[in-house]
């Protein structure tokens, strides 16, 4: 039974990020933060790749029926993240050579298969 305040869909959310951890390792990004969350915005993942501060924001969704998890991914939401990321980087994060922000898009299968994980590196910048 799903507990807290988003219920199965917090731990959804919380496997697709752990998914997206994961895979990102094995790519050679060292996470630097999970969840990391402020009182003005939310990041999912923060890592650094090369020298290069990456923002990772996961979208996940189960079954094709409800479309493609980057179909979620609005103006809006994509505003979200570079505020977030902005507060991050005056939080006093050390400092990195290049920024950018990146999606990992999980679909989940109702089935019970395993799950498509799809890394999207410099899926959007700060002029979206």
């Amino acid at each position: 039974m799903a507990s807290g305040r988003w219920g199965a869909r917090g731990d959804t959310g919380r496997r697709a990020e752990s998914l997206a951890a994961a895979l990102l390792e094995r790519s050679g990004f060292q996470i630097l933060e999970r969840n990391w969350r402020r009182p003005e915005g939310e990041l999912d993942l923060v890592a650094d790749h090369d020298g290069t501060r990456v923002f990772v924001e996961v979208r996940s969704r189960t079954g094709d029926e409800s479309g493609d998890p980057l179909e979620t991914l609005t103006a809006r939401k994509r505003a979200r993240v570079i505020r977030a990321a902005r507060l991050y980087l005056d939080s006093g994060a050390p400092p990195a050579a290049t920024y950018r922000f990146d999606v990992v898009a999980v679909t989940f299968s109702p089935e019970g298969a395993d799950p498509v994980v799809v890394h999207i590196p410099a899926a959007f910048d700060l002029n979206d």
